[in-house]
């Protein structure tokens, strides 16, 4: 299903079944929209910190998070807050988000602009990647491409 590209805050949606962002591997949450999975997510946080400790997140990894109601899967994306993030590591991770997404019956997944903010990525150059992800799944990757606070996301992408 073609990925759509939108305007919108993406935790002002509840109509998404699940939330996706890209993680470094070393347990991080410092900077950019990962201090929001951060702050609404806290237990979260704390899995993915002890699994990267751990040495169980690397790039490419998915680890999925279920916390009332809601399905978040962090992407391995980023070596460490210091790395940019790895394009094949986006395209690997997203590959085996919608798998699971599939097996789980999920129909939207939303995302941000992930690995060109803070992972300093060519957004065009994710962009492809993800667009490729999209047209090999039934799941509809609704990708926020313009953030507005507060902004719900337009009803026609989901």
């Amino acid at each position: 299903m073609p990925a759509v590209f939108v305007r919108g805050d993406l935790f002002a949606d509840s109509t998404l079944d699940a939330l996706a962002h890209g993680c470094n591997c070393a347990g991080a949450m410092g900077k950019g929209i990962a201090v929001e999975f951060r702050k609404r997510f806290p237990r979260m946080f704390a899995a993915y910190k002890q699994r990267c400790e751990d040495g169980l997140f690397t790039l490419g990894d998915v680890f999925v998070w279920k916390d009332e109601g809601r399905t978040i899967f962090n992407l391995g994306t980023q070596k460490t807050w210091k790395h940019r993030a790895e394009l094949d590591a986006i395209e690997k991770a997203m590959r085996r988000m919608v798998a699971i997404a599939e097996r789980e019956g999920l129909r939207h997944i939303g995302l941000p602009r992930i690995g060109a903010g803070l992972g300093g990525l060519v957004w065009e150059d994710v962009r492809r990647a993800v667009r490729r992800v999209g047209e090999a799944t039934t799941v509809r990757l609704v990708v926020v491409e313009t953030y507005e606070k507060g902004a719900p996301i337009e009803p026609a992408a989901i």
